[in-house]
């Protein structure tokens, strides 16, 4: 009896501390993105921000768990498959984050104004460079997905919303709402990074058990 209560205490002191380090790395490749272009942070902090929220804590999510096996040797180490979806999803949150911290600058602080093309790049996805009708130029470029279309050549004139601290991408004010798709994304890597570590700890003492 005492065993099985010990074990189950062991099981929920797992359940908590792996939930912690899983909101910690998906809230953290949230956040970080986010906050970029709506702080807006300088690019130095934004590149080192984006690194951490794109790369850093998705590996951390998977490699963390698996790095405290200390009873099992390292021959005999397996992964939990869970914890094939948190650095996936993490990496998306950072993506898709800086995509909504964007949205949101815009929101906030953008500026509406007609814009001339001065240059348009078509070599892997659209990209125009842009200037306001009255000379200032517009950073950063143009995107695709936010009015940079196919059609659209040197000298065409735009409608646009921009960042004046020229940090959030401008659009041409059609915005998309990624809340749904964030939730879902934060939500996949929080469970199953808590539930594949959990299996990991499991592991681990049942080894050092035996």
């Amino acid at each position: 009896m005492a065993d099985v209560i010990s074990r189950n205490r062991a099981t929920c002191s797992d359940m908590v501390r792996w939930l912690a380090f899983s909101l910690v790395c998906a809230g953290g490749s949230l956040g970080l993105s986010w906050l970029g272009p709506v702080v807006p942070l300088p690019s130095l902090v934004r590149g080192v921000a984006g690194l951490f929220a794109i790369f850093l804590l998705p590996l951390a999510s998977l490699l963390v768990p698996v790095l405290l096996l200390r009873r099992v040797p390292r021959k005999k180490r397996k992964v939990a498959w869970q914890l094939i979806v948190p650095p996936m999803a993490g990496m998306a949150l950072g993506f898709l984050g800086t995509v909504a911290g964007d949205a949101a600058a815009l929101a906030d602080r953008g500026v509406s104004a007609d814009a001339v093309v001065v240059s348009a790049d078509y070599s892997s996805t659209n990209h125009c460079e842009l200037r306001t009708v009255g000379g200032q130029d517009i950073s950063p470029s143009l995107s695709e997905s936010d009015g940079c279309r196919d059609a659209t050549a040197k000298g065409d004139e735009v409608r646009v919303r921009y960042d004046p601290e020229g940090v959030a991408s401008p659009d041409d004010g059609r915005t998309s709402s990624y809340g749904v798709l964030l939730a879902t994304l934060f939500g996949a890597a929080v469970l199953m990074g808590t539930w594949g570590s959990v299996r990991q700890s499991k592991w681990d003492r049942a080894y050092g058990d035996a």
